[in-house]
């Protein structure tokens, strides 16, 4: 049952984490005190070093860390797309409510005037990284609701968009240049990053969004036809999965399993593969796998990336077969639950040796389960 083309059965989400020099090299760049082309050659050295790692531990994709960017969303959100700009509301990051949760992100996109693809970074990115290796070169992008889902329509301008269908419009039409411009740089597996469809399901949220005039019914229907139609725009050859993410943060995460959403994100969203995040309990119970149909794959996020423990092989087959009782076992893949870094300096507890423990761990249990 190993498999040769994306997803495989041992994957891992995107990013990894940064070298101090790297991070020091940033500061000091930001800081004025080197240049850009100086900043390249430390992100360029780094991404050769994190690359020969990935390969070492077995894996059969390699990605770059994302060692380019300062958050997971900051690849397309802001840099590859004109009209687009991010807020900072407040200094500590989340407003505290005592009825249902933390109110206000610190980062919030705020759409200023038509939206317009800008790109072409991200493909140049992409180049360095395919040719540093023969594995198959993996690409993440945030998802496409990630704007509306942070913003509300308060922080999408009226005058640029009175219609929010003409939002939604240019937002797919810029996904799809991103996509031709990555597919011209030899990218054939792209992962989309979609945090805003599992708090759907949170009691939290749905409160949230209702405050400010949003039902989450709706919105679930017009997040998955908004993630269709970008699926809709691939190039052909390219294989597209979604990592279903329900936020690194611990003051907002969503505090429910997918059942809420379970059926139309596995039948109704186009995809054929995704990346599910199962490492605690906030994650639910397997039985949603229940509704996947047989043509799909779900990659399980067994492995913590954002605990200083290292799952043993056991637990992990464990596990595996637990969800075998749901859904047919050459139908699933093992993964960690999320990237390891998905702002630069996020887990700094964790080292890159248990880090990469953890990717060959994933490897070895892969190979054991499903033979590759």
């Amino acid at each position: 049952m190993k498999r040769t083309s994306p997803p495989f059965r041992a994957e891992h989400i995107g990013s990894l984490l940064r070298p101090a020099g790297l991070l020091a090299a940033r500061r000091e760049h930001a800081a004025g005190r080197i240049g850009d082309d100086e900043l390249k050659t430390i992100e360029q050295d780094a991404i050769r070093h994190v690359v020969k790692l990935q390969e070492d531990a077995g894996l059969q994709l390699v990605t770059d860390g994302e060692f380019r960017r300062g958050t997971y969303s900051d690849s397309f959100t802001v840099s590859g797309l004109s009209g687009v700009a991010v807020e900072l509301t407040e200094e500590q990051g989340w407003s505290p409510s005592a009825t249902h949760g933390h109110r206000t992100a610190r980062r919030i996109p705020k759409v200023v005037s038509r939206i317009a693809w800008t790109g072409g970074e991200n493909a140049r990115d992409f180049g360095f990284l395919k040719s540093l290796t023969d594995r198959v070169p993996k690409i993440t992008l945030p998802g496409p609701c990630y704007i509306h889902y942070r913003a509300g329509r308060a922080h999408i301008s009226r005058d640029a968009y009175p219609d929010l269908d003409a939002f939604w419009s240019d937002l797919v039409q810029a996904y799809t240049q991103e996509m031709r411009s990555l597919a011209a740089a030899g990218c054939t597996y792209l992962q989309i990053d979609e945090t805003s469809l599992v708090k759907l399901g949170d009691p939290r949220a749905r409160h949230l969004l209702r405050e400010r005039g949003d039902d989450w019914r709706d919105l679930l229907d017009r997040y998955i036809e908004v993630i269709n139609a970008v699926i809709d725009g691939a190039p052909g050859g390219m294989q597209v999965g979604i990592h279903i993410c329900r936020s690194q943060d611990p003051s907002w995460q969503a505090d429910v399993g997918y059942d809420p959403i379970a059926e139309p994100i596995f039948n109704v969203l186009k995809v054929k593969f995704y990346f599910l995040e199962y490492d605690n309990a906030r994650a639910g119970t397997f039985a949603p796998l229940r509704a996947l149909p047989k043509d799909k794959i779900v990659v399980l996020g067994l492995v913590a990336s954002k605990q200083a423990e290292l799952e043993s092989a056991d637990f992990l087959k464990r596990r595996i077969e637990d969800a075998s009782r749901h859904v047919d076992i050459a139908q699933l893949a093992l993964s960690p639950q999320c990237g390891f870094s998905t702002s630069a300096t996020e887990h700094t507890a964790l080292s890159e040796a248990l880090q990469m423990a953890k990717l060959a761990r994933i490897v070895e249990v892969a190979r054991a389960v499903w033979g590759g």
